[in-house]
């Protein structure tokens, strides 16, 4: 049976990289759970705007578990897409394919007891509040069609609040935790070392 390797951290903490780099290392699927976000189709656009998407309730947790354990069985799900500039999900899903490993990667990534309980590693990436705002800015600006100001504001607001009361508890579940700002091939090698010693 595959095994589920999950990855945790704030936002921008470099979980997505690390999930990159590891499953071409091992060979693995990644899940993001971005993918996961609910969608919002049915609010008026300004209404969405108001949604606090650093919540776990943010996440159909549901249909998220539902699609770990088909994965986890060997089976092929299609896994949703979330579009953040319009907070809906695409019509279109993405096929992900069983692995040995499947990778988890996202704020919550073990949040719910139900996935704790399927997780054969828990990663945590460690970046200081600082270093979040800085990355994602960056990224959202760029990527997400953001502006400066509406990202400091949701920063301030919602996603560092929230990363307090719901992502860095999640460290006393880790079974390792790797420096967000380290060189992503040192952070790779040292979860591989956790999984020689386990293994």
């Amino acid at each position: 049976m595959a095994e589920l390797v999950a990855i945790a951290g704030c936002s921008c903490a470099g979980k997505s990289t690390i999930a990159r780099e590891l499953a071409r290392r091992i060979g693995a699927s990644v899940v993001p759970l971005d993918g996961y976000y609910r969608d919002l189709s049915h609010l008026p656009p300004a209404a969405r705007e108001q949604v606090n998407f650093d919540t776990p309730e943010a996440i159909e947790d549901a249909l998220l578990v539902a699609d770990l354990q088909r994965l986890l069985a060997g089976e092929t799900i299609a896994r949703p897409v979330y579009d953040f500039t319009t907070h809906t999900r695409r019509r279109g899903r993405i096929p992900v394919a069983p692995a040995p490993y499947i990778l988890l990667e996202g704020l919550f990534a073990w949040h719910w007891e139900r996935i704790r309980r399927l997780c054969s590693l828990c990663v945590y990436v460690d970046v200081t509040h600082e270093t979040a705002l800085r990355r994602r800015l960056e990224r959202d600006v760029r990527e997400r069609g953001r502006s400066e100001t509406s990202v400091r504001r949701q920063f301030e607001t919602t996603v560092q609040p929230m990363a307090e009361r719901y992502v860095l508890p999640l460290r006393r579940w880790a079974d390792i935790i790797v420096d967000g700002t380290a060189p992503v091939e040192e952070n790779v090698g040292r979860i591989l070392q956790r999984f020689r010693r386990t293994g």
